[in-house]
């Protein structure tokens, strides 16, 4: 999906660099520590930061002379966010996964402890299941997306989730006790996806990959789903890695980055 670009601008692109490094720091840094962690001249360095100073963007305590970054980023975030509507910005995803699977890809998000179907990209021919629909939910225990959506909730909120909306049965194969559930999330957390075996629907099949945020928290998933005659299971494990890495590029989007630990 990505578009390389032939030029960058080579200032720009080192304020961009500094600024990210000060944004993993733990705290206000030393010029020469910012410059050290660019690989820059700490004069290259001092320019910039004089510059994102006279514009508000940085703050120097006058007494340390250390730099930080200042909540003027935060605004900006605030205001990108307003603008930003995942399903616009997920849409071209959806219809490329659709295109490369060819089956029905969607895109869920939860909504009063269920998930609710965002949008929806059809499949070759051109058949929705009811719960494929725009605006329609599900239980999250009872679907791929749904059980992503999981992965946020401690084990108090889970409790909480399994007293106000219970573990209904929809189909013979819905995970219906608490056991099986934790084991089933424990299972996602590890692989990175989630599988839907006939546990909302008899006969439909889906493999579902997280979608998150800027702060780390899973905020929907991508699911790509069809019959049993076409979704076998080894089929599911097969559109497994396309379906994350669609879904991780949309993540990327949505400004998620998985930041190196301090020291790596």
């Amino acid at each position: 999906m990505n578009a390389k670009l032939s030029k960058v601008n080579q200032s720009i692109e080192k304020t961009i660099q500094i600024v990210e490094v000060m944004a993993r720091g733990k705290g206000p840094m030393r010029l020469q520590d910012v410059a050290k962690k660019c690989g820059m001249p700490a004069s290259t360095v001092m320019r910039m930061l004089n510059t994102l100073q006279v514009y508000g963007y940085v703050n120097q305590d006058p007494c340390t002379q250390h730099y930080s970054l200042s909540l003027r980023f935060a605004r900006l975030g605030c205001l990108v966010s307003e603008q930003t509507n995942m399903r616009d910005v997920a849409r071209p995803f959806l219809a490329e996964l659709a295109q490369r699977c060819q089956e029905t890809v969607c895109l869920w998000c939860e909504a009063e402890m269920e998930v609710e179907c965002t949008d929806v990209v059809d499949g070759p021919d051109g058949i929705l299941m009811v719960s494929q629909r725009v605006g329609a939910r599900a239980p999250l225990h009872a679907t791929g997306a749904g059980k992503l959506l999981l992965l946020n909730y401690s084990n108090q909120k889970l409790n909480e989730y399994i007293a106000v909306k219970g573990l209904r049965a929809l189909t013979p194969h819905t995970l219906v006790t608490r056991e099986a559930l934790v084991n089933s999330l424990e299972m996602i957390r590890s692989r990175g996806y989630a599988l839907e075996d006939e546990e909302r629907e008899l006969g439909a099949r889906c493999v579902a990959a997280p979608v998150r945020d800027y702060s780390g928290r899973i905020v929907g998933g991508i699911s790509v789903s069809g019959p049993t005659t076409r979704m076998s299971r080894a089929r599911l494990e097969a559109l497994a890695p396309l379906v994350m890495d669609m879904a991780a590029e949309l993540s990327r989007r949505l400004a998620y980055e998985e930041w190196p630990e301090e020291g790596d």
